[in-house]
């Protein structure tokens, strides 16, 4: 195979699974380093954005951070393909964020400690619409409380995370499950709505 073709689908390879760029071969980083380095600083020159060093961002996420609304990303995180982030969003270092998650950090915004994975197609969103049934949904006023995730979480795919939550450090979140409330520090949720099922420190 050309190595044109075969660079063409490690490139998607990697946007697909962003874990990898972190071991890649001395040979294959002469290309990828460079063609990080062309993708983050576009973003950064068209978006409100601050990025990290030795990060890795999929070329099919779109990041959207106008100014007041910005996005920060932490040293050696990773964003895969389809992820869609409008700010204000804040990344510690080392955070996972796999493909196909929404995250709009609403008006107060969404903070997410160092070293947290989020599997794929998780929602995070920090804001909700009135339900007055006096006006259409689309009409009422829009609230934002914010949500603040902690180090060391890991968050199961599917799961979706409501505004005003806050979830403790080292926490796991069940696989399809919906958090409508706060999770201490070192616990396992599941369930919809979320409830405690477990402690991490007694696996």
């Amino acid at each position: 195979m050309a190595s044109l073709d075969y660079q063409k689908q490690h490139k998607k390879r990697l946007s697909w699974m962003p874990w990898l760029y972190f071991s890649l071969k001395p040979k294959l980083l002469e290309w990828a380093i460079p063609w990080q380095q062309e993708i983050q600083q576009t973003l950064a020159q068209l978006e409100t954005i601050n990025i990290g060093e030795y990060c890795f961002i999929a070329p099919e996420a779109e990041l959207f951070a106008e100014p007041g609304r910005d996005i920060v990303i932490g040293n050696k995180c990773m964003i895969a393909a389809d992820v869609f982030m409008h700010g204000p969003i804040t990344l510690g270092n080392e955070v996972a964020i796999n493909h196909g998650c929404s995250l709009d950090g609403g008006r107060t915004g969404i903070t997410i400690g160092s070293q947290t994975r989020i599997a794929n197609n998780v929602t995070i969103y920090a804001f909700n619409h009135g339900m007055s049934p006096n006006a259409p949904i689309y009409e009422q006023p829009v609230t934002s409380k914010g949500i603040v995730i902690g180090q060391d979480v890991w968050i199961g795919a599917q799961a979706g995370i409501v505004d005003g939550v806050s979830i403790g450090d080292h926490a796991v979140i069940g696989m399809g499950c919906i958090v409508t409330k706060d999770v201490p520090a070192y616990s396992i949720v599941a369930g919809n709505p979320a409830k405690v099922i477990g402690d991490r420190r007694k696996k």
